[in-house]
């Protein structure tokens, strides 16, 4: 834990205490500097010569690795395709569908927004009916229609309540009647053990700017497991996703790894952002990150249940620590206030459309004693609006 507390003074925080890591975290305080040394001794010095000389070309394979390391995948699984979160989820969707003559994708209801949309416009795209089932619901049916679906998307993680579900169970159901998975990493990635190998996934994908720190809007990842990569058939054909990008043929000849699954040039200022603040989440390892943020998690719930039981009474999230991922989320009458009144106090939080209130717990910058202040700020902005 020491480690931890040690890298929670690097984060330039605005003397606000951030528990909105799950959306938008702060950046590190070094950040600035190492945008600088690249503008200025790499873009600045040798400009077109950098993509090879100072190794942006490899950045999105380099920073893939390393992203690997805290997922649980391999070296040569992971790429940062430069792409949003968005489009990177319709990439890993339409690919799942390929590999499957199926007439069906199977969703799950409680997923975030815009994975519903994209599921419903590939559907539309593939010609595949869209079937949209919630928690238990899903699994019943993948048992028994699991020969119509072709692929499954899922989170391993609730945006809204932080409930967890078990990749690797899904992920079985899934392979057992033939069907592909894809899954939303985003609330997971960062503070939550995934164990992609391990669990035999076959595609995932996550954003950067969540708990991994990359900043506003940083671009997503893509995991394609080994052993799809040479057959796997991304929508999106990119010239860097070509496996001779440079000898700038009119044919696409996809690359026999994962970056096939690159697009086009990628953002390099925001891959450097991205690279640079998951180093120190790389340095402790997804173990003792998830055991920070599940201990800040137990802290918020004890001083909360001491201090305010009735506000504790309201947890929609599960109350074992080991059934959630990295944030609780509370039932409060009008939330958005509750929001702007924390805000007024120095405490970063956000709300879910109508009554939720969401605590996130970012391992390297949230400390024990800023959770019970958040408690306690919580405790007198909901008196206030009594």
């Amino acid at each position: 834990m020491t480690a931890v507390r040690e890298l929670a003074t690097g984060f330039d925080t605005g003397g606000a205490i951030h528990l909105n890591g799950n959306s938008l975290g702060p950046p590190r305080e070094s950040l600035i500097a190492e945008l600088d040394r690249v503008v200025s001794e790499q873009w600045a010095r040798r400009q077109v010569q950098s993509w090879f000389q100072d190794g942006w070309l490899d950045l999105p394979r380099t920073i893939g690795d390393k992203l690997g390391t805290l997922l649980g995948a391999a070296a040569g699984q992971v790429v940062v395709a430069g792409e949003t979160t968005s489009s990177t989820l319709f990439n890993a969707m339409v690919a799942a569908c390929r590999l499957r003559e199926r007439p069906e994708l199977l969703v799950d209801a409680d997923s975030f927004p815009t994975d519903l949309y994209i599921a419903d416009s590939v559907a539309r795209l593939s010609n595949r009916q869209l079937v949209v089932k919630s928690g238990r619901d899903l699994d019943v049916y993948l048992a028994e229609h699991g020969p119509r679906v072709a692929a499954v998307v899922a989170a391993p993680v609730d945006f809204r309540t932080g409930e967890r579900r078990d990749i690797g169970v899904l992920t079985a159901l899934a392979h057992a009647a033939g069907a592909v998975t894809v899954w939303d990493l985003s609330h997971a990635a960062g503070v939550l053990p995934t164990g992609l190998d391990a669990n035999d996934v076959d595609l995932a994908v996550g954003c950067g700017y969540k708990y991994l720190g990359g900043g506003p809007g940083a671009p997503a990842f893509l995991y394609v497991a080994a052993r799809l990569q040479s057959t796997v058939d991304f929508p999106l054909t990119g010239w860097h996703g070509h496996a001779r990008p440079f000898a700038m043929v009119p044919g696409f000849e996809p690359a026999p790894d994962v970056d096939r699954a690159r697009t086009g040039t990628p953002p390099l200022l925001s891959l450097i952002g991205l690279d640079h603040a998951i180093d120190p989440l790389v340095e402790l390892g997804i173990h003792e990150l998830r055991e920070r943020s599940r201990a800040l998690g137990e802290t918020f719930v004890d001083h909360l249940g001491e201090r305010r039981p009735d506000l504790l009474r309201e947890l929609v999230s599960p109350r074992d620590a080991e059934s959630r991922g990295a944030h609780l989320a509370l039932r409060v009458p009008d939330a958005e206030r509750i929001e702007h009144a924390l805000a007024e106090r120095g405490v970063l939080v956000d709300h879910r459309h109508p009554d939720l209130i969401r605590f996130a717990f970012a391992p390297l910058y949230v400390t024990h004693d800023q959770v019970r202040r958040a408690v306690d700020a919580l405790s007198h902005a909901v008196e206030g609006a009594r």
